[in-house]
């Protein structure tokens, strides 16, 4: 056999492992954030849990997956979008965790699943998102606790998904999502 062919059949063979293996890695990778526990929920105290803007209240005995991780940041991240309140009385009394501030429910702002917020490294940076056939871009304030819950330092709430971005009422109307269908809607995002 020509030493010509016998490089080039070898060149190819190599090439084809390094995309086989780089299929895998990149399998592996989309797939390595599982549950890493649960936490059964108790029901919070008289008035101790605010329910406003959509939020959940833990349930008596219902088991909730908590995650440390979040799947990783792409340039178009599947995540599920979710309404919250920034500002002072609404979906809980701690200010934002990136500012200590509280903020007004007029700003483009977001709170990102514990992963995806990633101990804070994404504070006051901007996030694009995509939804509704619209795209918005929106400064991460805040971090959507997917890692425990259900207790006063969680303000009796479920642990947060691990593909969760909680927004603004701002962020919800620059989607041109109706007011009526504010809850959850599937979303992609990347940061800015």
């Amino acid at each position: 056999m020509d030493t010509h062919i016998a490089s080039t059949i070898f060149l190819l063979i190599c090439f084809q492992f390094l995309i086989i293996a780089n299929l895998f890695i990149l399998e592996v990778h989309t797939c390595a954030c599982h549950s890493s526990g649960t936490i059964t929920g108790q029901a919070p105290p008289p008035g101790k849990c605010n329910s406003a803007d959509s939020s959940a209240c833990c349930a008596e005995g219902q088991v909730y997956d908590i995650y440390d991780c979040s799947p990783p940041v792409l340039r178009h991240t599947k995540a599920n979008l979710t309404l919250q309140s920034f500002d002072r009385g609404g979906d809980g009394p701690p200010p934002s965790e990136c500012d200590g501030r509280y903020h007004n429910d007029d700003e483009l702002i977001v709170a990102l699943s514990t992963g995806w917020y990633d101990r804070g490294k994404r504070c006051l940076k901007f996030i694009n998102i995509r939804g509704n056939g619209r795209r918005v871009r929106a400064k991460v304030v805040d971090e959507c606790v997917s890692s425990g819950g259900c207790d006063g330092g969680h303000n009796y709430r479920p642990p947060c998904g691990n593909t969760i971005v909680r927004a603004s009422k701002a962020v919800w109307s620059a989607l041109g999502v109706d007011e009526t269908q504010w809850n959850i809607l599937g979303i992609h995002w990347s940061d800015a």
